[in-house]
């Protein structure tokens, strides 16, 4: 009897459990837009020595609980600069290592405040820009000292125009993030029209691609020529849209995702999982091929000396970079697939549908939410 039992729990266990139906999970295959892409991986000699001194500074505030600490180092944001930045010198390395972690101490932060929380927030990050040997207020967010710090050993190698560039860029990223919070207090889904200018500023790579001339002297009438604000357009776009592909499975767990394309696609079109992840691939494909071409004929400004002209080919090529970057470190790193990432790369790029968590109904797709002013 027992030999028989065991044979007939083995048959049904694959189909219930005390009585409730197991049902196979979800697979979702990510399209593979970079097969072709010219840039080759790269990592910056100094990311050892500068990821770990970056991550003791960073753990020096006690931002987080010990628990909370040993999940975001899993993250490698060490990883993520040296990637994005494998020519730096050893200064600009631990520069790029410390923006990282400031990043994503906001970006954990603001994920859970609501709209007036997050306007905090972005006020304390910007007066310390701003302000970066003005004493912080006693019982101030402690993002900004951190911002403060951080701020303080970029001006020491950065070039001025490097730092005029960078605090603008900053101050469009942080406003954004307040009208992301905006939007999920509103329990709103954009649609597509509304959503690619914003998260264009949510995904950070306007300050990231300014950190590219950390030691560079690009005009400002340079920067603002049209191809090289459409090539920092596009290439925004594929960080954004590949993010968005990588990070749709843990953010979909957690019931945080609509601040995410892959959702904005599937409700505004009615597709399923798999064609909104294919449909968001061509997409990538088309921004891809358009950025390109553009590589392919660069502007050359002869009223600039070549020493400038050098350094807006380094640009440019900074920004093809970061594209390559986002796939790496996202699969890397265990942001977002944990330790599985380098084995979803090597079985096709597939991942199983992580169960949710929780459900919140009364979220509902709302495209009369348009447009983007600051708060």
């Amino acid at each position: 009897m027992g030999a028989a039992y065991s044979t007939f729990v083995t048959l049904i266990r694959p189909l219930s459990f005390w009585g409730k139906r197991q049902t196979a999970p979800q697979w979702v295959r990510i399209p593979d837009n970079l097969a072709r892409w010219p840039w080759p991986r790269a990592v910056n000699p100094h990311m050892d020595e500068c990821s770990a001194a970056s991550d003791a500074w960073l753990q020096s505030f006690n931002v987080f609980s010990p628990k909370a600490q040993a999940a975001f180092n899993r993250c490698r944001f060490g990883l993520l600069a040296s990637l994005g930045y494998p020519t730096l010198n050893k200064d600009g390395c631990r520069v790029a290592c410390d923006l990282m972690n400031l990043f994503f101490v906001f970006d954990e932060k603001s994920d859970i405040s609501d709209e007036h929380e997050t306007r905090v927030q972005a006020d304390c990050i910007m007066d310390a820009l701003r302000n970066p040997y003005k004493p912080r207020p006693p019982g101030e967010w402690i993002g900004g000292l951190i911002t403060q710090q951080f701020w303080q050993n970029a001006i020491k190698t950065g070039t001025l125009l490097f730092q005029q560039r960078f605090i603008d860029y900053f101050e469009r990223y942080t406003d954004a993030v307040v009208q992301q919070s905006r939007d999920r207090g509103n329990h709103c889904v954009r649609d597509i029209k509304s959503y690619l200018p914003l998260r264009r500023d949510t995904i950070g790579t306007l300050p990231s691609f300014a950190l590219i001339e950390l030691h560079s002297n690009i005009p400002q009438h340079v920067m603002e020529h049209p191809t090289l604000q459409r090539m920092n357009d596009l290439c925004t776009d594929m960080v954004s849209i590949g993010n968005d592909l990588y990070s749709y499975n843990a953010e979909q767990s957690r019931d945080d995702a609509d601040h995410n394309l892959v959702t904005v696609v599937m409700k505004e079109k009615g597709l399923s999982l798999q064609d909104t992840f294919d449909w968001i691939g061509r997409l990538h494909d088309d921004v891809a091929d358009e950025f390109l071409r553009l590589y392919k004929d660069l502007p050359s400004f002869p009223e600039e000396s070549e020493e400038v002209n050098r350094e807006v080919r380094e640009y440019v090529y900074g920004l093809g970079n970061w594209v390559r970057t986002n796939e790496c470190w996202s699969f890397e790193s265990g942001r977002y697939f944990g330790n599985e990432g380098p084995k979803i790369m090597e079985n096709g790029r597939r991942f199983a549908l992580r169960p949710r968590k929780q459900v919140d109904h009364s979220k509902t797709f709302n495209p009369a939410v348009v447009g983007f002013s600051k708060s």
